[in-house]
């Protein structure tokens, strides 16, 4: 299976892709860390990255597509994949669809999470993160401040400095402009499900699975 999740920030889309994946058996694909396993390495595309990265430039998208497409050659995907985080504009998505039409390959469903933009703000405000594992808490989970631990890996927890309101915003302004489109793009091609990311994260997953 090969999916696509989409959403703003703050719909739980780290949370489903976790479910999603395990579901399935497939490959996770995140582009940042493809990046930035890349740049480690120091491969061919990592040295070309890394000078987009150092001076403060964004990798062109061309680069990005040429890095997913050594990772299909090196069989990561042959079970299939979800893809969180990429494509994130119309030119990121044709690109893509180009380079699936040149491997035979095609999308089987876009996942697009729907949270409106007061329940997003109240969730990233009070989200806080684990150092270690990553896990997300709520500041509603802590009685005290001193209380901040992960209960998984025993980490201390800590609050995001892109949470606050003023980022929130303007990250869902770019959202609106760059990645939205994405939306009526999929669902032109047939195979966007728009799924409501409100409720538990079990009854969540259940909508997901249903619509496949």
């Amino acid at each position: 299976m090969r999916f696509i999740l989409l959403g703003a920030p703050g719909v739980g889309k780290g949370t489903q892709a976790k479910n999603i994946s395990e579901k399935f058996d497939i490959c996770h694909v995140s582009t940042g860390d493809i990046l930035r396993a890349e740049i480690k390495e120091k491969t061919a595309l990592g040295i070309k990255a890394a000078e987009y990265v150092n001076s403060g430039k964004l990798v062109p998208d061309d680069l990005i597509i040429e890095m997913i497409k050594s990772e299909f050659k090196s069989g990561k995907f042959d079970k299939g994949f979800l893809m969180d985080g990429f494509p994130r504009t119309i030119e990121q998505a044709v690109k893509l669809n180009e380079l699936l039409e040149e491997l035979g390959l095609k999308i089987d469903k876009v996942f697009n999470i729907i949270v409106d933009e007061e329940e997003i703000l109240r969730r990233l405000t009070g989200r806080m993160v684990c150092t270690s594992c990553k896990k997300i808490f709520k500041t509603g989970d802590f009685k005290e401040e001193a209380d901040h631990v992960c209960n998984s890996c025993g980490s201390i927890i800590y609050k995001r400095d892109d949470d606050s309101e003023e980022v929130i915003a303007k990250r869902l302004n770019i959202y609106r402009k760059q990645t939205e489109p994405l939306v009526k793009f999929y669902k032109d091609s047939g195979v966007l499900a728009d799924i409501d990311g409100l409720g538990s994260e079990e009854d969540i997953f259940e909508r997901i699975l249903s619509s496949i």
